[in-house]
């Protein structure tokens, strides 16, 4: 006031009026009001940043999922799962969440004004982060869902998370609008025979928008596989869409976000339906194990939602028009893929094209498959690599061949000047090695049995033609080209090739979630190979192999791989979708087949591939925190078991194995199984061993599945069991089992059979074993492999486990290595043994390699209690040749990190526990002086004989020196 009355009287010392004067008292009131809203402005900002320090603006609630997916689009489920995680400022340690909040709302803008009209969670005291079951008001089919969270912490409050959402799939039979569509004969030109030849579907139909489109969902189900195209164009990322399953139970559809690729007016759909295993890869075969469902057939709806909130669905119906006469000749995941360009149809799958009367006829109304319609929710494969070739080589019999540098699956890219050459056919064979013939070389195909791998392409002449594969994938590294247009007396150069030819690397769309490296370079090879094998053999589902006639999801395969995979790659919803696979195969019995789907009707009421359906819902409960899946397999678990005690558990123990120790590495190289009785393990005592295991894990699950009166039961069996486990296979006085094969030894040790004194009896006879007979090399097949080096490890010769694991002598994953592999091989002697079982892609006697380098090396691994890295164990083993190893793992609560250096006696070992987890990290015998973050630690807990420190979470640098140089 007094500066007014002070700027007034000033004004009328300079003669102006009093309209002037209030004019400019106005200006100055305005300004005043600015500055006043300005600091006030700037108080709240101030308040809010001093607030957010002081209650954990440095706290974030980040990484929101449901179901175990960002954002997912196509939900069949009521009740879906939540989780998120924690970040934190640097150097912020020991946090841990105490309660969080969740609110989700049909809207985004309500949860920006604070408004949940589906769920509030309100303030939860807990420290759930993981699969928070959404509690809310019942959700509506296709319904958009948003939600958010915000957490409290040790370490104060976190701000409401960044938005995510989620979108409902069809939740009632009511919601199918379409009708199955397609034509159950063949066309001209194709043929049933053994090796059938089928050509690709085109289907098609237009349509209009006449409004604002406010979003587009396309819900399809092309029946065996499908490309969809909008307006002429792709839509989606995935390729080999849906993932296979046995159709007589379960039918994927997914969900595709067209949105964006309709325009105002006419629009057009088109389909190309592909065989895949639908209409199987091989026919009038081994009719009793193959599995043909029909012919190709759709299911599409193409939900439209306006801006003003009306629907329109577009759905495959008689409206549609179908053709038998496009490009694609025929598609077989085995054979490959024949593409004529010359029969292109320009612009079918655009707005305005008229289907010609003989190229084009009516659709059919089919049968719709008998299975239960339900969403992939596992991700799609993709094109998830780009490469290029890495040389030029002459092919013995005419034409180039191509050396990608690398073994994987996937395809071929071409993009090529056909200008004069229509009517040329470029003809791609692939193959996963060469035979050197001379100055020239000759693809080795011998191992690919009955499988043809060929891809042709006829050029259409035109100056750039660009085309692949959309119905096969092949397993290679060298393609071998005929018919190249250019010069054919001349091999093109590198340059050329490199421009002309890409490798598209195929897999299931899988966060590599785990990196590991260390000082030997052996060893960093053999673990790049097994993420190449890994990732080559994710098909929607896990198969054995890419390239042969096989490429088939066997349990056994998976047993312990499974959980070596679980480091390397987020592999839960993969998993998860194949124990639901596993579950539609078994029959009414309970009988459970060795291979699932079971496209090969292989039902041996074996015990250990089996037995895989068990190991792998315990893999996902203890590195997921999946407790779900064990309470929805219970029962058919529960159902397996009761069969196999009833029907072949005599006396206690159970004769039921079909394969043995399979790939047991044989003396001759020249062979693929070993003769040698001194390797041969009982399958007797295989399948009692692993039924043993087996109960054990039942007796888990059945408090997971809160069946506690089922508990004794397998308690009493599991003791019955292991009772006349000994009196038949414990040779009292020689200290080993059955007849003393490492494996026979292994087993036991593994499963907790062995009396406590016994054990290092029986451990000396593995390592006797090990060294004298055999070299310092392995001994087993896939049984034993999976628990080879762990119990190694575990029982103090973790120097012997490292030193075989790096050896590059025969037999071992080196030996690979060192003879050129770049995956990892069926047979210990993949390189020279019989072509009908050589398969250089295949991961089962990985064994238990990926699960000892995470846990036993880079020490990590999950508590057995406070599952799913809720709590984590460092544990390392340091004696062995190694100076040094680092890995990284993407758990549910964030990167786990363990990287160490031994050097001239000291260790220097920095770990990373995420926010909202706690560790016990083991600090190894021998190591004195030891320092945590510079400062010395004389008060280390002791539990049971070992020291050990308990962190939360943060960065740490443990040091220290070795009395004696480990």
């Amino acid at each position: 006031m007094i500066v007014t009355i002070t700027y007034k009287q000033n004004i009328k010392k300079i003669g102006l009026d009093e309209a002037c004067l209030r004019s400019v008292h106005a200006l100055w009131a305005s300004v005043a009001r600015r500055l006043f809203l300005f600091a006030v402005m700037l108080m709240v900002v101030m308040v809010s940043i001093a607030g957010n320090r002081l209650y954990g603006a440095d706290v974030i609630a980040e990484n929101l999922s449901c179901a175990g997916i960002t954002a997912p689009n196509n939900l069949d489920m009521k009740t879906p799962e939540l989780s998120w995680q924690i970040t934190v400022g640097a150097g912020i340690k020991n946090v841990l969440q105490t309660a969080y909040q969740i609110q989700v709302a049909s809207d985004s803008a309500m949860l920006v004004t604070g408004a949940a009209d589906l769920w509030d969670s309100k303030k939860m005291i807990s420290d759930q982060q993981l699969n928070v079951v959404y509690g809310g008001s019942l959700l509506q089919s296709f319904q958009k869902v948003y939600w958010r969270v915000r957490v409290w912490t040790n370490k104060g409050g976190s701000p409401w998370s960044k938005i995510s959402n989620w979108r409902m799939g069809m939740l009632r039979i009511s919601d199918r609008k379409a009708e199955w569509i397609g034509y159950d004969h063949p066309f001209e030109g194709d043929t049933i025979m053994k090796f059938p030849r089928l050509c690709s579907r085109y289907l098609r139909r237009g349509f209009t928008t006449d409004k604002k489109v406010k979003s587009a969902i396309a819900y399809i189900s092309g029946l065996g596989l499908y490309e969809l195209h909008i307006n002429g164009r792709k839509a989606g990322g995935g390729v080999l869409a849906p993932a296979p399953t046995d159709y007589t139970k379960t039918v994927l559809y997914n969900a595709i976000d067209v949105t964006d690729l309709l325009r105002a007016g006419e629009n057009a759909v088109g389909v190309i339906l592909g065989n895949g295993r639908f209409f199987a890869m091989r026919q009038n075969y081994k009719i009793w194990k193959w599995r043909t469902f029909g012919f190709p057939k759709l299911y599409f709806q193409l939900r439209i939602e306006y801006e003003d909130g009306s629907i329109k669905n577009v759905v495959s119906d008689r409206h549609w028009d179908i053709s038998g006469k496009g490009p694609i000749r025929n598609n077989n995941e085995y054979d490959g893929e024949v593409y004529d360009a010359r029969m292109e149809l320009a612009g079918w799958d655009s707005p305005g094209y008229t289907c010609p009367h003989n190229l084009w006829q009516p659709v059919e109304w089919v049968d719709a498959p008998s299975g239960v319609w339900k969403a992939q929710l596992n991700p799609p494969m993709k094109i998830m690599q780009r490469l290029k070739p890495q040389r030029v080589l002459p092919a013995a019999d005419g034409g180039f061949i191509l050396d990608m540098g690398q073994n994987f699956a996937g395809w071929l890219e071409m993009a090529l000047n056909g200008n004069g050459h229509r009517g040329d056919t470029v003809q791609m064979t692939f193959a996963e090695s060469l035979v050197k013939s001379g100055d020239s070389y000759q693809l080795y195909r011998a191992n690919l049995r009955d499988a043809k791998s060929t891809d042709y392409y006829v050029i259409k002449g035109e100056e750039k033609e660009t085309w692949h594969p959309v119905f096969t994938y092949h397993g290679f590294r060298y393609v071998k080209i005929n018919g190249y247009p250019a010069n054919p007396s001349l091999r093109p150069t590198l340059k050329e090739v490199t421009d002309v030819f890409t490798g598209d690397v195929i897999y299931d769309d899988l966060l590599q979630n785990g990196q590991f490296t260390c000082s030997d370079s052996t060893i960093n090879q053999i673990y790049q190979n097994a993420v190449w094998g890994i990732q080559s053999n994710y098909k929607g589902m896990p198969v054995d192999c890419p390239q042969r006639n096989e490429r088939q999801p066997w349990l056994g395969d998976r047993t312990t791989g499974a959980y070596g995979e679980s480091f390397a790659f987020n592999n839960q919803l993969l998993y998860d979708k194949w124990l639901g696979d596993i579950k539609d195969a078994q029959l009414v019995t309970g009988s459970i087949p060795d291979v699932a789907p079971n496209f090969w009707m292989y039902y041996k009421d074996d015990v250990a591939w089996p037995s895989t359906f068990l190991t792998v819902g315990e893999m996902l409960f203890h590195q997921y925190g999946d407790s779900a899946i064990i309470q929805k397999c219970y029962a058919s678990m529960k159902l397996w078991i009761e069969y196999m005690r009833k029907k072949y558990l005599k006396d206690d123990l159970i004769d039921k194995d079909s394969y043995g120790d399979w790939c047991v590495p044989p003396d001759s190289l020249k062979v693929i199984h070993s003769t040698n009785p001194s390797k041969i393990t009982d399958g007797a005592l295989i399948a009692t061993a692993t039924f043993y295991h087996d109960l054990q894990l039942m007796t888990r699950f059945a408090v997971i599945a809160r069946q506690p009166g089922d508990t004794s039961d397998y308690q009493k069996a599991a003791r019955q069991i292991k009772s006349a486990f000994q009196k038949k296979y414990f040779n009292h006085s020689a200290g080993y089992y059955g007849n003393n094969t490492v494996t026979a030894n292994l087993l036991p040790l593994a499963f907790g059979l062995v009396d406590s004194l016994d054990e290092l009896k029986i451990f000396n006879h593995i390592i006797q074993k090990t060294k004298e007979d055999y070299n310092n090399h392995i001994s087993s097949g896939v049984i034993g492999i999976q628990w080879f080096l762990r119990m190694l490890s575990r029982y103090g010769r973790n120097d012997l486990a490292v030193r075989i694991a790096a050896d590059r002598t025969y037999p071992g994953w080196g030996y690979m290595v060192a003879n050129g592999a770049t995956t990892i091989w069926e047979l210990w002697n993949g390189n020279t043994a019989n072509p009908a079982m050589n398969s250089q892609n295949h991961v089962m006697l990985l064994g238990d390699l990926l699960i000892w380098l995470y846990q036993d090396q880079a020490g990590i691994k999950s508590d057995n209690h406070w599952v799913g890295f809720k709590k984590i164990q460092f544990e390392p083993f340091f004696t062995g040749r190694l100076d040094s190893v680092s890995a990284t793992f993407h758990s549910g609560y964030g990167w786990v990190k363990s990287h160490w250096v031994k050097k001239e006696g000291s260790l220097n070992w920095t770990i990373r526990i995420p926010p909202g987890t706690t560790a016990t990290v083991h600090i190894p015998s021998g190591l004195n002086s030891v320092c945590l973050d510079g400062k010395s630690v004389t008060n280390l807990l002791s539990q049971e004989g070992k020291r050990q420190i308990e962190l939360g979470s943060g960065s740490y640098i443990i040091s220290g020196k070795f009395l004696v140089d480990k």
